[in-house]
């Protein structure tokens, strides 16, 4: 069985002040029966993971070089990530893909990085609304597929993450079946690549507006095993009951 998973993105949100929400988050959720998982920026990954020590929370990071170490100023390698405590990394957020030009091969190579370092690498994909318009959705997914996952990758250093681009912060949700047509085309995909063994166990996220009124229609839906939660994750009066409405799902 996949153990389910909620994790939160915060993007470039959060100081040291908001290191009070995960204390809050701890307390409420003290023994979680799903997975709950806090990428905070690069600034308090190491305060985040110093604050929900010894408790059930992980802490992750939201991007991370392909090479280890070197000259790339400004950049935060996998063992950096490591060293400050987290242990996943998000890749390929569409935002990364189109602010800093990322390509699927570049995501690739992070995401070997990552696995190196021990972190799980959450990759993410998603077609845009013109590309859903033009009924392109499962071609772009495949591609991002072949193009993005490493070919060592295994249930316990992956974790897929659909976020459809005009649905991420949007408020606009796809509707349930079509979240159900991605994640079975992704699962179907995983099962083909890697065989049955690792393709049913990696853990397929669906992320994009996730909030309290609509996780747990979502979170119904077959073949989705959690959210990557943006907005939502910031507070934990907000995030709690997503986390609430997955473990009643679990």
């Amino acid at each position: 069985m996949r153990r389910k998973l909620a994790a939160g993105n915060w993007k470039m949100n959060g100081v040291s002040a908001s290191l009070d929400e995960l204390k809050s988050l701890a307390g409420t959720h003290a023994d979680p029966s799903v997975d709950v998982l806090i990428c905070p920026p690069a600034t308090i990954v190491q305060s985040a993971a110093q604050t929900v020590d010894n408790t059930p929370i992980s802490i992750g990071g939201q991007d991370c070089h392909a090479e280890s170490s070197g000259a790339h100023t400004g950049d935060i390698s996998a063992d950096m990530l490591r060293d400050a405590g987290a242990t996943a990394v998000i890749l390929g957020h569409s935002e990364r893909r189109e602010d800093h030009e990322e390509s699927s091969e570049m995501v690739r190579a992070k995401a070997r990085s990552a696995q190196a370092s021990g972190l799980t690498a959450v990759i993410c994909l998603g077609e845009s609304l013109a590309q859903r318009e033009a009924a392109n959705t499962l071609d772009i997914i495949a591609g991002q597929l072949a193009a993005s996952l490493p070919d060592n990758s295994t249930a316990e250093n992956l974790v897929i993450a659909y976020e459809p681009i005009w649905a991420i912060g949007t408020g606009k949700v796809p509707t349930l079946a079509q979240i159900g047509e991605v994640h079975d085309f992704i699962r179907t995909r995983l099962e083909r690549r890697f065989g049955a063994g690792v393709g049913r166990g990696v853990r397929i996220l669906y992320g994009g507006s996730v909030k309290p009124d609509n996780a747990a229609d979502i979170f119904r839906v077959p073949n989705v095993d959690g959210a990557l939660v943006g907005g939502a994750s910031l507070k934990a009066s907000d995030f709690s009951p997503i986390i609430k409405a997955l473990e009643e799902s679990a």
